[in-house]
């Protein structure tokens, strides 16, 4: 058999996805699944996670090398990212697979499809950059690269609609990745339990973890709470920020999601975090602090009212949001309070995450997308 009949066999079973954060992994991993259901002889190759990865996808680097928030903090790693680049087109020229996916993570994933676009190959894009978060001026490449949109919130249909991008809403992947036992779980008012989410990515943790633990303080001065982290499995050291912190706080490692559901209030970083704690139906304060220069570039940039997904999602304010410097510890305790002695506003707060919740789809999300994708297989 010759090479390139050789490389043509292996092109026809073959699907490249490139996935860079840990939502993206999770997208991914549904999405993977539901493919080898449809084909158990499909190879993936590309970028994903620890997720992705379980299900045999092929990966060029380790996860916690792509997973990187900020202007400033890319722009230090722009040789990695430009040799990941260079390093991705001609492994997908080389392997030629028969379709191409990009999951969010658009900095990269939007070069990448400029860079294979010639090759005639489908891109099709799971998980829609947040165009609505910039002025709509990434549509116009998406309409000019993409061939198939697939959107996970409803209200980004009609964008790609407006556009005349194909484009379909397939439901969020969270309601394939949340267990049905917590979603609009039974909320318990004499729960004791406050949540604190900092979030998933190393740096998110080092900025967001040190307040949240002074905010757990505040806001024990004056009637008794008790406090859990949710923390990740991997590399990062929780225990320097909790050994000596003066406030007992519980660290729970890969039960963020069980946690939630216990809680009576959560504080947490910005981000699907947001839109997780919403499907389980838990009253929440968001906090995010960034570095200066990545914050006030995103002021420039972004056109929005609110930063949390969970509000922009919902079209209102659902979950008070401190930024930067009002995400200090006595502001995150002061809303919390508002939440936690306000029964009434605790109530219709949760009722309108519900509803919310309703209008992301039902589950099958990853089974809908699949079968989008085997019609370009």
């Amino acid at each position: 058999m010759s090479r390139s009949t050789d490389n043509l066999l292996k092109s026809s079973k073959s699907i490249f996805v490139s996935a860079g954060d840990p939502s993206g992994d999770i997208a991914g991993f549904h999405l993977l699944k539901a493919l080898r259901e449809i084909d158990k002889g499909i190879r993936f190759f590309g970028l994903g996670g620890r997720r992705m990865k379980q299900l045999g996808q092929e990966q060029k680097v380790e996860s916690d090398k792509l997973a990187v928030l900020g202007f400033w903090e890319v722009a230090r790693r722009f040789q990695f990212f430009r040799k990941l680049l260079s390093d991705t087109v001609r492994e997908i020229e080389r392997k030629r697979p028969k379709a191409i996916i990009l999951i969010d993570y658009p900095g990269f994933n939007l070069r990448l499809a400029e860079r294979v676009k010639y090759l005639n190959i489908p891109i099709i894009y799971y998980v829609s950059p947040q165009i609505w978060a910039w002025g709509g001026k990434r549509i116009e490449p998406i309409k000019r690269l993409v061939d198939r949109m697939l959107v996970i919130l409803p209200f980004e249909k009609e964008l790609y609609d407006r556009a005349g991008v194909k484009c379909d809403f397939v439901g969020h992947y969270l309601m394939d990745d949340i267990e049905s036992r917590f979603i609009k779980a039974p909320y318990k008012s004499e729960s004791d339990m406050i949540a604190l989410l900092p979030g998933s990515r190393p740096q998110e943790i080092e900025k967001m973890l040190p307040v949240l633990v002074e905010a757990a303080a505040v806001l024990s001065e004056n009637r008794k709470y008790r406090f859990a982290v949710a923390g990740i499995e991997g590399k990062f050291d929780y225990g320097s920020y909790l050994k000596n912190c003066g406030t007992e706080i519980e660290l729970r490692l890969g039960r963020t999601r069980e946690l939630i559901a216990e809680s009576r209030l959560v504080i947490t970083s910005s981000g699907t975090a947001t839109l997780e704690t919403g499907i389980i139906g838990r009253p929440m304060v968001v906090i995010y602090k960034t570095g200066w220069l990545t914050y006030l570039i995103a002021r420039r940039l972004v056109r929005l009212d609110s930063i949390a997904l969970v509000n922009i999602t919902a079209g209102e304010r659902l979950a008070p949001e401190l930024i930067q410097r009002e995400a200090a510890a006595p502001r995150i305790a002061e809303e919390a309070v508002k939440i936690l002695s306000d029964a009434e506003r605790t109530s219709e707060i949760i009722l309108k995450l519900h509803q919310l919740t309703d209008r992301l789809g039902r589950p099958g999300a990853g089974k809908r997308a699949a079968e989008i994708v085997g019609e370009y297989l």
